[in-house]
């Protein structure tokens, strides 16, 4: 059995004798190429953020924005290709807008997710096509205001099968990220691109499942979990562009925007400050040796 592709990576629906595919594979090395990706779920909403690394001097700063907006509710951040991200956020749009007008409410996260993920694996099942090259996080706040009162639709028994779940709860901060295998899962903290190892392990240490990180907090733990991974692996200057969603009471009213230019600055600076901090430690401790 060959640990490499050697013919059996000349066509999509093909599987290798030890039932792999390459294809796949190879979409996952492309997405590992991207910036890092980061997307944290606070207790009050969900940051996503993004390493854009600056390509040439000539490219104007804060255009070509890479998390995108799929609904009032909810963003997408993606690493990888860049022309695959934006496919990928035109069909989530289109996904999001007939949820929308058919049940005339906005998309469920965890719905998007769902039919995302059935679309992007749907392109490894065909030889005439290929695998998308990215993985995308997908970050949204299920609002509560968007469902009746009683947590019930229609007109059906208030309690048993079929009717209100007592304790039943509606709404909140969801993270989800999808693989190009369309495999997805629901995550507090997720981390893709070159540096999502490192940024994987910072997440593990903020105990996200707790649910005691606020917005805010959030925002400048992203923000330095950007500069961690990108300082380990030494890359070309980078623009870190960030986006946040809270609850309806929250800074964003419930709405995917850009955080706040001071925040971002504020944040950035504290990252800074903390790899400096680092840097400091390392050197005291290579002297002490």
């Amino acid at each position: 059995m060959t640990s490499i592709g050697t013919g059996y990576d000349l066509s999509n629906s093909v599987f290798s004798p030890d039932g792999r595919n390459f294809q796949v594979e190879y979409a996952v090395k492309a997405v590992e190429n991207g910036g890092t990706a980061v997307g944290i779920r606070c207790k009050d909403g969900v940051v996503l953020a993004l390493e854009k690394l600056i390509t040439s001097k000539l490219l104007k700063a804060g255009a070509n924005k890479r998390i995108a907006s799929v609904d009032r509710n909810m963003g997408v951040v993606s690493s990888g290709l860049l022309p695959d991200g934006r496919h990928f956020v035109s069909r989530a749009r289109d996904e999001a807008a007939q949820w929308r007008q058919l049940y005339k409410a906005p998309i469920p996260t965890s719905a998007l997710a769902n039919r995302m993920g059935s679309y992007v694996q749907m392109y490894t099942l065909y030889s005439s096509v290929r695998p998308f090259g990215v993985t995308a996080i997908v970050g949204g706040w299920d609002s509560e205001a968007e469902l009746p009162v009683d947590g019930q639709v229609g007109s059906g028994p208030k309690v048993g099968s079929g009717g209100k779940k007592e304790g039943a709860k509606h709404g909140g901060p969801y993270l989800y990220m999808i693989e190009p295998s369309g495999l997805y899962w629901g995550y507090y903290g997720a981390a893709t691109g070159k540096g999502r190892q490192i940024a994987k392990s910072e997440l593990e240490k903020l105990n996200l499942s707790e649910g005691n990180l606020s917005l805010e907090e959030g925002v400048k733990e992203a923000a330095r979990i950007i500069y961690v991974a990108h300082d380990d692996n030494k890359d070309k200057e980078f623009e870190l562009e960030m986006t946040w969603i809270s609850s309806i009471d929250g800074p964003t009213k419930g709405r995917h925007e850009e955080v706040p230019k001071e925040l971002l600055e504020e944040a950035e600076r504290l990252a800074k400050k903390s790899l400096e901090g680092d840097d400091e430690d390392e050197d005291e401790e290579k002297m002490d040796l």
